[in-house]
């Protein structure tokens, strides 16, 4: 069994979870660590100055991302057989998770250097239990490719995962990601947890086709969570027909020309309605209404 901190007097790395937002957030244990450590690494120092300023503590920063950790590690790790103490922080939450950590880690476990976690403030776990989908078992996939055709590749290989599926998303990408997981996994269950513990945090829940309106009406902000439940072969079924058959069977382009004559629609408010009657977005709806003109 790993001794507890107090009883190390040779060097250790501490893995310190920090706010993600709300700075109340972090515990007790975490506050002492930072305060008793030699060096405190971490992503950005600018980022990590503002937490202990906050609450006055001073320690020399040493920089631990991912374009210098091949040389950081060693450094780092040949401090500690010297005796230092040293924590790692992320910019926000938990270090290692989808971020700079694990080759320091593995580099402390193979000098048989003490490697001990501090919990604390985890976005995956905030959003997962308020988010209103299953969470008794999850996967947790990251941040998806940022290339269209790799993303989908990555999606399509969930297909078949019978658990809710945890992913971070930049603000830029959600749109496109919302709207390759209709493709690949069909309209499932899903929620967008933004802000956690911010002054602007928001759920949005819904179907994905719910959530890819919602976004698209307005521009996303902050750091994102993406939760999609677990397949729901009904709706699957359902989203399936609407992409391939459009309303009643119809192609996109004869839904479009028929609200166009039936409504007296112009063609843009009738490209508009059809893309919300097929829970796709309306930059889809008018490349495939090209595609179907021009066949």
């Amino acid at each position: 069994m790993q001794p507890a901190e107090s009883e190390h007097s040779s060097g250790c790395l501490y893995l310190v979870a920090t706010p993600i937002g709300n700075m109340e957030d972090i515990s007790l244990r975490a506050l002492r660590i930072l305060k008793e450590a030699d060096l405190i690494a971490c992503e950005d120092t600018r980022q990590t100055l503002k937490l202990l300023s906050h609450f006055e503590i001073r320690k020399p920063l040493e920089s631990y991302h991912e374009h210098n950790e091949m040389t950081r590690a060693p450094e780092l790790v040949l401090r500690m057989e010297s005796g230092a103490h040293v924590a790692l922080v992320s910019d926000a939450g938990t270090p290692v998770i989808s971020d700079p950590g694990h080759r320091l880690v593995s580099l402390c476990l193979r000098h048989n250097i003490p490697v001990i976690p501090i919990p604390g403030p985890s976005a995956i776990v905030a959003a997962l239990t308020a988010c209103g989908l299953p969470c008794e078992e999850f996967t947790f996939a990251g941040f998806l490719p940022a290339r269209s055709g790799e993303r989908r590749r990555r999606l399509k290989s969930f297909v078949s995962e019978p658990r809710s599926i945890v992913l971070y998303e930049a603000p830029h990408r959600l749109r496109a990601t919302l709207r390759d997981a209709l493709e690949m996994l069909g309209d499932r269950h899903a929620a967008i947890a933004r802000e956690l513990t911010k002054v602007h945090e928001e759920f949005a829940r819904g179907r994905i086709s719910e959530l890819m309106r919602t976004f698209d009406e307005r521009e996303p902000r902050g750091e994102i969570t993406l939760i999609i439940g677990p397949p729901d072969h009904k709706a699957e079924h359902r989203t399936e027909l609407r992409i391939n058959s459009g309303h009643d069977g119809q192609t996109l382009a004869q839904r479009v020309h028929e609200l166009e004559e039936s409504s007296k629609l112009d063609r843009k408010a009738a490209l508009k309605q059809t893309a919300k009657e097929l829970g796709i977005s309306k930059r889809e709806a008018y490349k495939r209404l090209l595609t179907e003109e021009n066949t």
